[in-house]
């Protein structure tokens, strides 16, 4: 089969989405699924072959179409032996089996540092299914450039059944009404965007914080905020902007200069300047019940838009300036009447398309106080998100085997059991790596959160075969996104 090196072509395909209906009621369930294949390389002056693996994750905002042509992201990791191996790959699918007889391959990765391309498709013919379904051509470019060509091809004895299991059809949630401003001009009500992530070049944490503040009193609202760094290797920075008054963007947050909405953040505050560009990389995640979000009922609920995300763009503080390349981490918003008594946050990417947030609270309201706190903990690992449902952590089964969270500085700690998986998870926060800022709930009365954006965090989840065996375990160092507060 021949190497697939042309460019792309900007036709569209028969069957795409052209009709009008289909641009104002987008599809309200998308297609997630998993593909692992095996193959060859062969390098541009080099007289041998290398074995290479790709394992996939695919994304489409809709049902797969066999008859139409669909897009998906991918994700995923790409390893060349002895040449490259980048788990944090990204790339495109193109899914048109029957209107173009192709399905299209275009991936992005590293490979000692170079920045490498992967643009190639299987050539679907109706004289050999199996064959054509399940080879892939392909062409590696550097800066449009060819520098390898190579086939992988899908094993099926070892890969169908997988392939298969992983399909899932998760409901699709549009973005930015998730981003747009929930306050409806009740007085005693706060409101928050916030953003967190990880420059992988140098380690450092980034920490920016939008905040919409309705006194309790019934004066004006006010926006306000901060934006901090935590380098590795220094002491950890922060600015403070507003309060200014509150203008109601269509989307996210705008205040004093500063900008948080779907795609992008922008700003300056004292010695701190950003434009960052954002990459929604996940569908959102619920680290609430999904319904307290649509219907404030509880003192406070918080979702992520997208449950990963990548930044690239500069922030510059103190006269360093860093340039992110598609540095993890993800925004998210709270809305509620104020802060908890007491409470524990932790936002850990754990690579390979997994991700762990947790929010650990003991409510201010009379009586509720007293109680330990309740537990909202939401793990997406291998496409799905566990425990099943969000109040599954934080009531149990009538009040019985809810997680439990031991909230001290500098560790603090979460366990519990749901099914047949149970988790341990421990944060350590250390003192010259967190940041101490002051809160005023909308009542005035004060709080004190205590942030690290570079914290350390041991993940293990174990699942019962007769007997608990570890099922997975995940160590971050200085990359965990943590805080603790209270009064």
């Amino acid at each position: 089969m021949s190497m697939r090196t042309s460019a792309p072509d900007g036709n569209r395909a028969p069957g795409s989405d052209t009709g009008t209906s289909e641009r104002h009621r987008p599809p309200r369930r998308g297609t997630t699924f998993r593909e692992s294949m095996l193959g060859r390389v062969r390098l541009e002056g080099e007289d041998h072959d290398r074995p290479v693996r790709l394992d996939l994750r695919v994304a489409a905002e809709r049902v797969l179409r066999p008859l139409g042509t669909t897009l998906a992201r991918l994700e995923g990791r790409i390893r060349v032996a002895g040449w490259a191996d980048d788990p944090d790959a990204t790339g495109t699918l193109e899914i048109s089996p029957f209107a173009r007889r192709r399905i299209r391959y275009r991936i992005d990765f590293t490979a000692h540092g170079r920045r490498l391309s992967l643009d190639g498709w299987k050539s679907i013919s109706p004289r050999r299914p199996l064959a054509s379904m399940t080879v892939l051509p392909y062409t590696l470019y550097e800066d449009g450039r060819a520098i390898g060509t190579g086939t992988v091809r899908f094993p099926l004895t070892t890969q169908l059944l997988p392939f298969l299991a992983s399909f899932r059809f998760p409901r699709r949630e549009e973005s930015a009404p998730l981003h747009a401003p929930r306050w409806d001009g009740t007085p005693g009500r706060t409101e928050v965007w916030y953003t967190t992530a990880t420059d992988p070049a140098t380690g450092t944490g980034i920490w920016l914080h939008h905040e919409l503040v309705a006194p309790s009193d019934g004066s004006p609202a006010f926006a306000h905020g901060w934006a901090a760094a935590f380098p590795q290797d220094g002491p950890v920075r922060h600015a403070r902007f507003g309060p200014t008054p509150w203008t109601r963007p269509a989307e996210g947050f705008s205040g004093d200069g500063i900008q948080a909405a779907p795609g992008g953040l922008s700003g300056t505050a004292g010695e701190f300047s950003w434009k960052l560009a954002e990459q929604p990389t996940d569908t959102p995640l619920y680290t609430f019940p999904r319904w307290s979000w649509r219907r404030p009922l509880l003192p406070a609920a918080q979702i992520l838009p997208a449950a990963r995300a990548r930044y690239s763009g500069t922030l510059s503080y103190a006269g360093t300036t860093l340039t992110l390349d598609g540095a993890p981490g993800a925004s998210a918003r709270i809305y509620g009447h104020g802060n908890a008594h007491r409470w524990a946050w932790l936002h850990a990417d754990l690579g390979d398309g997994g991700v762990l947030e947790i929010v650990a609270a003991v409510s201010t309201r009379p009586g509720l106080r007293r109680l330990p706190p309740l537990v909202f903990l939401r793990l997406r690992h291998r496409g799905r998100t566990w425990p099943r449902r969000a109040e599954r952590a934080a009531l149990g089964w009538a009040g019985l085997g809810r997680f439990r969270a031991d909230v001290a500085l500098p560790t603090w700690t979460v366990t519990g059991r749901a099914g047949l998986r149970r988790i341990r998870v421990e944060v350590t926060q250390p003192e010259d790596r967190t940041l101490a800022l002051d809160y005023a709930d909308p009542d005035g009365s004060p709080a004190v959160c205590r942030n690290s954006e570079s914290a350390d965090a041991h993940v293990l989840l174990e699942r019962w075969w007769g007997r608990w065996r570890t099922e997975r375990v995940w160590t971050l160092d200085g990359t965990a996104h943590a805080e603790v507060g209270d009064r």
